[in-house]
C-alpha cells in the first residue's frame, strides 16, 4: 500500500503517547507518556538530540496520541485536541519548532479522512463517494507535485488600486499533506468509525474519477447553496470541464443563473428548493461533526456589522487603512451568485479585491460562510450605518456539495449517480491504470 506523510502539528514542544510498543530512538521497546522538545535544528529526546526522530509500531494494534493538536486554524471553530492515529509517528525540526508527522498508508488515510470530513455514521453510498473523491484529490495532488511546485497564493493583479488572489494548495516541502481544512480533515482514529468506514474504503480501492484519461483534482464543499460554482471562479482563469456550475437538484428542476445582481438577490433571497437545503437531522448528521454543527445557519445566513466594525475588521485583516469603508459594491459574480471582484469604497482609498477566498478572508474575522452574498445598508435614528450581508452556502461550491450528496444519498441514489451529478463526464478509473 502506498504510503504518504501527514503532517500533523508544528509547536514548540510536544506530548503524546506510545499506545503500545514501538521502535524508536535506538530503543526496541518504548510505550507510554512522552515528551519531545525543540532544540535549533534537532529535536530532543530523553537527554538526546536527534535530526529525525521516528516511533515505528510492532503491532498493528499499536497506535498513538498526540496531545493539544489544533483543529480548523483560522476558522471560527478552531480549538485543541488529542487525538490518537496509526501507523509511524516522526518528529523533526522545522523552524526552531518540533513537526509532527504521521507516516500511514493511503487507504487507512482515507478511511480517517471520510470520518473527519463528515460523520462516520453517514450512508455507506455517501461514504463510498467521498472515498473516491478524497482518493481522486490525493492522488491529483501528488501528481500535480511531481510535476511542478505550486504556490501557497497566486496573484493576478496586486497594485495599489486592485488585489486580485487566488489560493491553491500549498505544497508542504517536508510532508505530503496537511491534516487540517487546508488539504483535508484528518484526524486519525479520533472519530469513531464504524464498519461501514470500512466497508466504503475497501469497496472502492483503489477507484478515483478520471476525465480525458487524467485523475480528476475532485474539489468539495460543504453547502453550494442550491448552485454549484465553475472552478475559474475560485482559482485560475480556466475551465475544468466536470468543476462547472448547474443547480444542485434533481434533473426536473429549472436552471437559475445568480451572475447578475438582480439575480443574486433574487436567488439569496428566495425560498429554493435544493438537494443542500435540507434542515433534516438526519442528513446534516451524516456530515457535520460536533463542531460543524455550531454553525446553525449555512443555506442561506446573514452577518451585519456597523460601518465602524467594518472599517476595523478589513482594515486587521488586509493591513489597509480604508479609513471609514462606506460602500461595498459587487463587480463580477459566478454563476452561483459568488462575488469574484468587490469593490471597496472608503474615506482614504477604493479599492477593487478578489477572488472568493480573499473576500470571504478579509470580510470575516475568521472566514466569512461564502462569497455568495448580497449587501444592503440600514441606518438606525442614531444614526448608526449597518452592513448587512446576506449570504447561500458555506464554502467555495465547486465540485461535489457535501450536504446536497448527504440529501442525495437519503432520497435513494448511489455513489455512481452522486458521483455523475457533481462531476459530469467523469468515469471511474481504478488508479493503477491511469
Amino acid at each position: 500500500m502506498k504510503k504518504i506523510d501527514v503532517g500533523l502539528l508544528l509547536s514548540d514542544g510536544v506530548d503524546f503517547s506510545l499506545n503500545g510498543t514501538f521502535l524508536g530512538g535506538g530503543s526496541d521497546g518504548v510505550t507510554g507518556e512522552h515528551k519531545v522538545s525543540a532544540c535549533g535544528d534537532t529535536v530532543e529526546w530523553k537527554g538526546k538530540s536527534y535530526e529525525r526522530l521516528i516511533f515505528s509500531p510492532m503491532a498493528e494494534n499499536c497506535t498513538f496520541t498526540v496531545y493539544n493538536i489544533i483543529i480548523g486554524i483560522d476558522f471560527h471553530w478552531e480549538r485543541h485536541e488529542n487525538q490518537t492515529f496509526k501507523g509511524e509517528l516522526l518528529f523533526f525540526a522545522e523552524n526552531g519548532k518540533v513537526r509532527v508527522v504521521n507516516r500511514i498508508g493511503v487507504e487507512d488515510y482515507l478511511q480517517s479522512v471520510i470520518s473527519s470530513e463528515m460523520s462516520s455514521t453517514s450512508s455507506l453510498q455517501l461514504l463510498k463517494a467521498h472515498a473516491i473523491i478524497s482518493r481522486s484529490w490525493l492522488y491529483a495532488q501528488l501528481q500535480r507535485a511531481e510535476n511542478c511546485r505550486v504556490e501557497t497564493s497566486l496573484c493576478e493583479k496586486c497594485n495599489d488600486d486592485e488585489i486580485i488572489r487566488w489560493y491553491a494548495r500549498e505544497d508542504h516541502e517536508l510532508f505530503d499533506f496537511c491534516a487540517d481544512d487546508h488539504c483535508q480533515r484528518y484526524q486519525g482514529i479520533t472519530r469513531a468509525m464504524n464498519p461501514n468506514v470500512v466497508r466504503a474504503v475497501e469497496d472502492t480501492a483503489d477507484i478515483v474519477l478520471s476525465y480525458n484519461g487524467a485523475v480528476c483534482d475532485a474539489r468539495f464543499s460543504k453547502c453550494c447553496g442550491g448552485i454549484t460554482e465553475k472552478f475559474s471562479s475560485c482559482w485560475e482563469n480556466v475551465d475544468v470541464p466536470y468543476l462547472a456550475s448547474f443547480r444542485d437538484a434533481d434533473a426536473v428542476a429549472e436552471p437559475f443563473d445568480a451572475g447578475d445582481e438582480d439575480c443574486a438577490r433574487r436567488w439569496i433571497e428566495g425560498h429554493n428548493d435544493s438537494f443542500c437545503s435540507s434542515a433534516d437531522a438526519r442528513v446534516l448528521s451524516q456530515v457535520l461533526n460536533g463542531y460543524d454543527r455550531e454553525t446553525a445557519d449555512f443555506y442561506r445566513w446573514t452577518v451585519e456589522y456597523t460601518a465602524k466594525e467594518l472599517s476595523q475588521l478589513i482594515m486587521e485583516k488586509s493591513g489597509i487603512d480604508f479609513g471609514r469603508v462606506d460602500e461595498l459594491v459587487p463587480l463580477q459574480r459566478g454563476a452561483s451568485g459568488r462575488i469574484i471582484k468587490l469593490k471597496i469604497v472608503g474615506s482614504k482609498r477604493t479599492m477593487i479585491i478578489g477572488k472568493e477566498l480573499e473576500i470571504r478572508r478579509w470580510l470575516s474575522p475568521s472566514h466569512l460562510y461564502s462569497s455568495a452574498f448580497i449587501v444592503d445598508k440600514k441606518t438606525d435614528a442614531a444614526g448608526t450605518v449597518t452592513f448587512v450581508l446576506r449570504g447561500a452556502g458555506w464554502g467555495h461550491g465547486v465540485g461535489l456539495c457535501q450536504i446536497g450528496a448527504a440529501a442525495m444519498s437519503e432520497k435513494g441514489y448511489d455513489f455512481c449517480e452522486i458521483l455523475s451529478h457533481y462531476y459530469p463526464g467523469t468515469e471511474l478509473r481504478n488508479i493503477n491504470t491511469l
